[in-house]
């Protein structure tokens, strides 16, 4: 990872006010992050202009990760996926349209707080109180990612069932299920279905 990266993934997450999410383009997994909006992501990086729990959480759904993976390009000597807006992104079919999500509707609130549940754990393993700077240069995403604890892979599990049920679908689906629903809500939001 490069030092850049591991610079941004180390900065203080905030859960509301004016921050927006960010993905590194070119990474062994789909992370997402929130950036301070004075924040000045370089070409290796997609900035998502919105602040809120429910968008952050949906992209970092495994609904999300699987279609990403699909329609991702490949890159470098490892043929590693990268993520890009066209096709990754902008192709997604989001429960709701994006700016048409019903706020008051309770699997929106469902995803965001499985989203804030996530980021508050990775902060607290990302940023201990009293560790080294050499020791906390060692915390980084990918390190987490890496090791997949069982906290983390549960907080993932509450958010994919959550996501899930947001499109009413059940949370046992298969890769090839996922990418199925997924091209049919795609078509049919495109008028093609």
């Amino acid at each position: 990872m490069h030092t850049y990266a591991a610079y941004l993934y180390r900065l203080p997450y905030r859960l509301h006010g004016d921050w927006r999410d960010c993905i590194l383009l070119t990474s062994k997994y789909r992370l997402f992050v929130l950036l301070e909006s004075s924040t000045l992501p370089d070409n290796r990086l997609y900035a998502i202009a919105r602040s809120d729990d429910y968008f952050f959480g949906v992209p970092h759904s495994r609904l999300h990760e699987v279609w990403s993976l699909v329609t991702s390009s490949r890159h470098g000597v490892g043929n590693n996926p990268t993520y890009n807006n066209t096709t990754c992104f902008e192709t997604f079919p989001f429960p709701w349209p994006p700016g048409a999500e019903p706020t008051d509707d309770p699997r929106v609130e469902a995803i965001a707080q499985a989203a804030r549940d996530l980021v508050e754990k990775r902060d607290a393993w990302l940023n201990p109180p009293d560790l080294s700077e050499k020791e906390l240069s060692k915390r980084t995403l990918t390190n987490l990612y890496n090791a997949m604890p069982t906290w983390l892979k549960l907080a993932h599990e509450t958010l994919d069932r959550a996501v899930c049920h947001a499109y009413g679908w059940p949370p046992d689906l298969s890769d090839e299920e996922i990418l199925s629903r997924s091209l049919v809500l795609n078509l049919a939001r495109a008028g093609k279905g």
